[in-house]
């Protein structure tokens, strides 16, 4: 059983134990459910790497090492994998933007500037949420509160770093050097728990921000957290529950 634009693995795979022709078979139906279950979800992952890339080849490559990485997972061990799917690749699609080389052949947008703008249409802003839910979650988990409020500004509302270190009470080079240093931690893999309070009220506030055009009550969160990290070397990570920001539940 193949698919369009799919290659499955081939000797790459662990190989099956000689002598056992029904693990064989086992093995092989185990990639067919792999392969039915990802045809489901196909046309929505390609969206989702498409508004995160903004670039189709791109769009096309992420998909297909989601593919690959379906193969290779433990199936089994996975409760949702439609959920999988998804994180799988948004995580994917946005390496592929933050590496060097994209950066250096396709220059590109952030994806939280493509995210900050709503759509009319209720099934592409239902996507356009996920994923933006889906972006924060990976933001907050890889960088510390500092480096998160500097660059939400900077690559999701285009603040000047003159702003964004005002806000911060820092000079504008750290603030630059904060979003440079952003960047390359997205690009690792090293991640925090994230509180899931924490997320839902980042996900809120950027929300009403690209709603209203009211950015106060991201800023008051996100300046909230960040003050103690700048203080301490920008080493801690998010936290928000402890007093919400005006207008953010």
């Amino acid at each position: 059983m193949t698919a369009p634009g799919l290659e499955t693995a081939t000797p790459a795979d662990p190989p099956v134990r000689s002598g056992t022709g029904q693990a064989n078979e086992t093995a092989g139906a185990g990639l067919d459910t792999a392969l039915e279950v990802f045809l489901a979800e196909r046309t929505q992952l390609f969206r989702i790497a498409h508004r995160v890339t903004g670039d189709v080849a791109s769009a096309e490559d992420v998909v297909q090492e989601a593919w690959l990485r379906w193969q290779r997972t433990d199936r089994g061990l996975i409760k949702n994998p439609a959920a999988f799917l998804t994180t799988t690749t948004t995580h994917l699609a946005i390496n592929v933007i933050q590496s060097a080389r994209h950066r250096h052949e396709a220059p590109t947008e952030s994806p939280l500037a493509r995210l900050a703008d709503p759509s009319n249409d209720p099934a592409l802003e239902a996507e356009r949420k996920a994923v933006l839910e889906k972006i924060l979650e990976l933001l907050m988990a890889r960088l510390s509160s500092g480096k998160l409020a500097a660059y939400v500004l900077r690559r999701g509302f285009d603040y000047p770093y003159g702003e964004i270190a005002r806000l911060l009470r820092t000079s504008s080079a750290n603030a630059r050097q904060l979003v440079r240093r952003a960047q390359q931690r997205i690009e690792g893999d090293h991640e925090r728990p994230v509180d899931a309070t924490d997320h839902r009220r980042l996900v809120t506030a950027f929300e009403a921000a690209t709603r209203t055009g009211d950015l106060a009550s991201l800023e008051a969160l996100l300046m909230r957290a960040a003050q103690p990290s700048t203080r301490t070397h920008d080493r801690a990570p998010m936290r928000l529950t402890h007093r919400p920001a005006p207008g953010v539940p």
